[in-house]
């Protein structure tokens, strides 16, 4: 049964996500400009009642266009919260066609799914469910063995463990416990794929060893969030944390420090049975930069673009700004702390709901974000000028209730969405 509740109520912070189910056939819009026709769902095989997924542009410049190649919803029927698209995969592993499939998990409930596409949809790889059905999972991030390069897949949620899966060896081969809350959002570094970052409702981030399980660091405390944090991203160069949450905040931490750099390597090597010493976490009390001029309400999503951060909140825009002035290189001056530059904001509607996020491509080209009414926005963000970003609606008569967060294929052509009555739609790039 997938739960419904109260628009006004939904809001409130509570264990749970807020959920929305608005399935009115009467709501979906009817514009077929731009129209790009759709294979059948595996729902609706008859014929005669085929419809279309709609890509709707905006104006002659718009570029992106997606097919919707179908959708399938998972048997629990409740939302949907987290897909991740495995991105390390790369070209060379199939030597039929030279590149490995799109393979991707999803999390909701107390399931952890993992699919991959096939020609014509998606096949189920393997499910996972957690033996507390009052587990409800938030958040995956995909990462590999270092040893074997074997993929693993990190989730977490309601309960505030951290989860490590291995598909090879389809079993859960670690868990980590330290939070004191549930966990929103799980992040890999992107050099060492060893490393773990995870938020909470507690206030604070954590990073994890994954391979020797020791907990690295705390960011938190003194000038750390004053509430649930919601999300958090590495830069490319893994130097810089981005984290932001409830308290309308965002925050810079430092990634590049000496305290850092040495507690990292000494979680490599420290043994807690031969030391008998539990291994001496890392606190970071101080951001090297914070801001909340940015937006008015929960920070539900935030991401590095460049130097530039992305960020949204329940505000129908995505804002693309700059800690410090323009000219700075990316470290903060004394002085001007405080001081953001606002670059452009992408504009969108009907998502004024919190926990909705967006995903880029690893090449930085596309951005995908969906809304509260089943609609995705993808912007094609490979412009000169930000002035001439352009953005495409993809939309379909059976998709109407909020799309939680899109990811995207390492090479952008595929676009994974899951939604809040537990269903998961594939759009394939036609251009």
């Amino acid at each position: 049964m997938v739960l419904e509740q109260d628009r006004n109520t939904a809001r409130q912070t509570t264990n749970k996500r807020p959920l929305y189910n608005e399935q009115e056939e009467d709501m979906v819009e009817s514009d077929d400009s731009g129209a790009a026709p759709s294979n059948t769902s595996k729902e609706n095989t008859d014929p005669a009642r085929r419809k279309k997924g709609k890509v709707k542009g905006t104006g002659p410049r718009a570029k992106l266009s997606y097919k919707c190649l179908g959708f399938w919803r998972e048997d629990h029927s409740q939302p949907l919260f987290g897909v991740s698209v495995n991105t390390h995969l790369g070209p060379g592993a199939d030597t039929t066609s030279g590149e490995q499939p799109v393979v991707f998990a999803t999390v909701g409930f107390n399931r952890v799914t993992i699919y991959q596409c096939e020609e014509d949809g998606v096949r189920l790889l393997q499910c996972y469910a957690d033996p507390d059905s009052e587990e409800n999972f938030y958040t995956c991030a995909w990462s590999y063995d270092s040893d074997t390069n074997k993929p693993l897949l990190a989730a977490a949620g309601a309960r505030g463990i951290v989860r490590l899966f291995s598909p090879a060896n389809m079993t859960c081969i670690r868990h980590f416990v330290g939070h004191g809350n549930a966990i929103n959002e799980v992040k890999f570094h992107p050099r060492d794929p060893n490393l773990l970052l995870s938020v909470s409702k507690d206030h604070a981030l954590r990073l994890w060893n994954v391979k020797t399980e020791h907990n690295i660091a705390i960011f938190g405390g003194v000038e750390g969030h004053r509430d649930e944090v919601l999300s958090a991203d590495f830069n490319i160069a893994g130097t810089k944390i981005i984290s932001c949450g409830m308290d309308h905040s965002l925050k810079v931490w430092r990634f590049d420090t000496d305290n850092i750099k040495e507690a990292i390597e000494l979680s490599y090597t420290h043994d807690t049975v031969i030391t008998k010493k539990a291994f001496p976490t890392e606190l970071c009390h101080f951001p090297d930069f914070s801001t909340r001029d940015i937006h008015r309400n929960y920070v539900d999503c935030c991401r590095w673009f460049g130097d530039f951060v992305l960020s949204k909140s329940c505000e129908n825009s995505i804002v693309c700004w700059k800690p410090g002035t323009l000219e700075n290189d990316g470290t903060v001056e004394k002085g001007s702390e405080n001081k953001t530059t606002v670059i452009h904001k992408l504009e969108f509607k009907d998502c004024e709901i919190w926990f909705v996020r967006f995903s880029l491509d690893t090449s930085e080209k596309v951005l995908a974000l969906g809304n509260q009414t089943g609609k995705t926005y993808v912007w094609d963000l490979d412009v000169a000028d930000p002035g001439s970003i352009r953005h495409s609606i993809l939309s379909h008569p059976k998709c109407t209730t909020a799309v939680r967060q899109t990811s995207l294929s390492r090479d952008g052509q595929v676009l994974i969405s899951v939604c809040d009555d537990g269903t998961i739609w594939r759009w394939d790039r036609t251009n």
